[in-house]
C-alpha cells in the first residue's frame, strides 16, 4: 500500500465545511478541521487531485511533523528529528515563510522562525553532506503552526496560492476572490441544473467558477505545483490525474447562468475573464478548435456560448428562467468601495429583487453585519466567512417573496 501523508488544506474561515465536503467527494479522507484548514489523509495522487480539484482550497501543505514543544530545546529537537531528507532534494534551498502561535509558551515569531530552519537546515546538510544550504534558486517553504503547545510543521505544495486560476487579468475595484467565490457557490447549495444570478457581477469571478463547477472542470488543471519540485513527486501520477480530471470536462451541459453589472467595463473584463478561463485549462490543448459565442448569443455549430452578461442596474435585471434558482452575489459594501452610507442604501434598494426574482434563493456576501435589516428581511442562516483579509458575513434566503 503507498504510502499515506498527512495534508492541510487552508481556506477562508467559514468555508472548511464546503472543502472537508470537496475532499471527501474526491476520496480523500477527512480527519478533523478548524478555523480556515482541514486536515486530511492521501497517498501523492490524492495529493494531486486535490491540488487540482479543490475549488475552495487556498492552499494545499504536506505535514512534516507534528510534536510538542513547550520551549526552544524541544522546538529543536522536534524539528531536527523531521526526516526532510525524504521530501527536499540536496539542490533545494529552504525558507521559513510564516509562524503562527496561538495559547502557547512559544511566542516570539522570529526566533521560532529561526530555530525552526536552523535544526532543518543542519539536518539536511548532515544528510547531504554540504556545508550549507542552496541560497539561490528555488526553496521549499515551511509554515510553523503552534497551538496548546503541538507544533505542525508544513511543507507547501502549492506554490501560488490556489485561488490564482489563471483567467483574471484584472479583478475590477473591489475583486471577490476566486477561492471564496467558489464556497459561496458550495455553501449556498446551488447545483448546475438550477438558474444562477449575479446582478452585481463585477468581473465575473462568482459566475467564472459557478461555470467551472458545471462543466466539471477542475479549477487547478492549467496550472503548476510547488509539489513536482519535492522528492514525493511523481510525474506519471500526475500524468494520470489530469488526465482523469481532463476526461471529466464536459461542456454539452445546458446551464442556465446570467449577470449584470451597471459599470459597462466590469461586464467587458468579466467576458474577457471568461473566455481566458477557457483558455487556461490545460494549457489550452484540449479545449482547441472551440468558438466562443459572445455575450449569450447563440453558439455556432459545435461551439460554445457563454452566459449572458448585461450592462444594466441590478434594480433593472429580471428573471431569465421559467424555474426558480439561485442569486448569488457579492454586493458593494463600504470596506471595498469606501461609502458605507451608499452600500447601505444598496441593501435597502435590494429589496426589489423579491419581485423581480420571486421564489429565488438569495446568497449574498458582505462586511456589514447589519445586511438584514437594511434589506428588510432575516435571513434564514448567516454565517462568518473571510474574503481575503476581510471578515464578512454570508447570509442565504431560502425563498424571496414579494414585497
Amino acid at each position: 500500500m503507498e504510502k499515506q501523508e498527512t495534508a492541510i488544506a487552508l481556506c477562508a474561515t467559514g468555508a472548511e465545511k464546503a472543502v472537508s465536503n470537496e475532499l471527501r467527494k474526491l476520496g480523500l479522507t477527512v480527519a478533523d478541521s478548524g478555523f480556515g484548514r482541514v486536515r486530511f489523509r492521501s497517498d501523492v495522487a490524492g495529493l494531486y487531485r486535490s491540488l487540482m480539484g479543490l475549488r475552495a482550497a487556498d492552499r494545499v501543505l504536506l505535514e512534516a511533523g507534528f510534536f510538542p514543544a513547550a520551549d526552544f530545546d524541544a522546538l529543536f529537537e522536534g524539528t531536527s528529528a523531521v526526516p526532510w531528507e525524504r521530501l527536499v532534494p540536496a539542490q533545494m534551498g529552504l525558507r521559513v515563510v510564516k509562524v503562527r502561535t496561538n495559547r502557547s509558551q512559544l511566542q516570539a515569531e522570529t526566533s521560532i522562525q529561526a530555530v525552526v530552519h536552523k535544526a532543518a537546515a543542519q539536518r539536511l546538510c548532515s544528510q547531504y553532506r554540504q556545508e550549507r544550504l542552496p541560497e539561490d534558486g528555488t526553496a521549499a517553504e515551511v509554515r510553523v503552526y503552534i497551538e496548546k503547545d503541538t507544533v505542525s510543521l508544513l511543507l507547501d505544495l502549492s506554490g501560488e496560492p490556489l485561488f490564482k486560476r489563471g483567467y483574471r487579468s484584472e479583478g475590477g475595484v473591489a475583486p471577490l476572490r476566486e477561492t471564496t467565490a467558489a464556497a459561496l457557490l458550495l455553501l449556498s447549495g446551488w447545483k448546475r441544473k438550477f438558474p444562477l444570478y449575479d446582478p452585481f457581477c463585477g468581473s465575473g469571478t462568482i459566475l467564472i467558477e459557478a461555470l467551472m463547477y458545471a462543466w466539471d472542470m477542475a479549477p487547478g488543471l492549467g496550472r503548476r505545483f510547488a509539489l513536482e519540485n519535492l522528492l514525493i513527486a511523481d510525474s506519471k501520477t500526475e500524468a494520470v490525474v489530469r488526465e482523469e480530471f481532463r476526461s471529466k470536462v464536459n461542456f454539452d451541459r445546458i446551464i442556465r447562468i446570467a449577470g449584470s453589472d451597471e459599470d459597462g467595463r466590469a461586464v467587458s473584463i468579466a467576458q474577457s475573464n471568461m473566455e481566458r478561463a477557457l483558455d487556461v485549462a490545460e494549457g489550452k490543448t484540449p479545449l482547441r478548435g472551440i468558438r466562443l459565442a459572445r455575450q449569450g448569443g447563440p453558439a455556432e455549430q459545435g461551439g460554445l456560448a457563454l452566459p449572458e452578461l448585461k450592462v444594466l442596474p441590478f434594480s433593472a435585471a429580471k428573471s431569465f428562467a421559467e424555474d426558480a434558482g439561485f442569486i448569488v452575489t457579492n454586493p458593494p459594501y463600504g470596506k471595498r468601495l469606501g461609502d458605507q452610507a451608499e452600500a447601505e442604501r444598496t441593501y435597502g434598494e435590494m429589496v426589489s429583487l423579491c419581485d423581480t426574482f420571486p421564489g429565488w434563493k438569495l446568497a449574498v456576501i458582505t462586511d456589514h453585519q447589519g445586511f438584514e435589516s437594511f434589506f428588510g428581511r432575516k435571513a434564514d442562516s448567516c454565517r462568518e466567512i473571510s474574503n481575503g483579509a476581510i471578515p464578512s458575513y454570508f447570509f442565504q434566503y431560502d425563498a424571496l417573496r414579494k414585497k
